[in-house]
Order: structure tokens, then C-alpha cells, then sequence
């Protein structure tokens, strides 16, 4: 359903829904006063060649990932013990997720508000 209604919103608001494809049309400290933390990749790209991580896995994360694996190699075939690793890599998945759906609001608003200050000055 959610789907649909993506689809939906991206054929008939184009104006107040950012696209996933393009980059984001405001400022990325507009509205941080403080600033925002940057975000910065721990592994490098050579420990993730060489650990043969895919590319679609290759995001802040994969330092974590590369954990769960060192660790899976070592306590091989009990690899239940890896639990703590595991839980950590997913769990920064999440909060990658969370970051990016904040972001896609923060966009989606801020196009809706330009959208309402425009009609209101024109």
C-alpha cells in the first residue's frame, strides 16, 4: 500500500515531494543553528576490498559489518557467540535508516513550506 501511494504522491505533488533521485535543493544546515554532526566512514576503502563487502553494503556501517564478520571467521561454527556484532551492524542500519527518512521529511517540508510562502507573497 505504502508503495501506491509513493507513486501516487511523486506523479501528482512533484512539487512538495523530493525526488530520491536528485539531490536535496536546500542548504543541509538550513535549520540547524548548532550545526549538524557530520557523519564519517570509519573503514576504509581498502579494508572493505579486501574483506570482499559488497557494494551495496559499503555505507557508515561497515565498520560494524566488518566486525560481525571477523568475528563469524573466528568462532566459526559457533557463531551465536557473535550476537553483541551483529546486534551493533543492525542496529546502525537502523539509525542510517532513520537518519535518511528524517531527512526525506526534513526535505518534504521544507518544499512544502517554500510551496505555501510563495502562494501567500504571490
Amino acid at each position: 500500500m505504502g508503495n501506491a501511494v509513493t507513486g501516487y504522491n511523486y506523479t501528482l505533488h512533484k512539487d512538495v515531494v523530493p525526488s530520491p533521485h536528485q539531490e536535496s535543493k536546500f542548504e543541509p544546515l538550513y535549520g540547524f543553528p548548532n550545526g549538524r554532526t557530520e557523519k564519517v566512514m570509519i573503514a576504509t576503502e581498502e579494508e572493505m576490498y579486501s574483506a570482499k563487502i559488497p557494494l551495496n553494503k559499503r555505507d557508515y556501517c561497515a565498520h560494524h559489518l566488518l566486525k560481525f564478520q571477523k568475528c563469524r571467521k573466528e568462532k566459526f561454527p559457533w557463531i551465536y557467540k557473535c550476537h553483541h556484532e551483529k546486534h551493533e551492524y543492525l542496529h546502525c542500519q537502523y539509525e542510517e535508516f532513520v537518519d535518511r527518512m528524517k531527512d526525506f521529511e526534513r526535505e518534504k517540508r521544507l518544499m512544502e513550506r517554500e510551496k505555501r510562502l510563495g502562494r501567500t507573497s504571490g
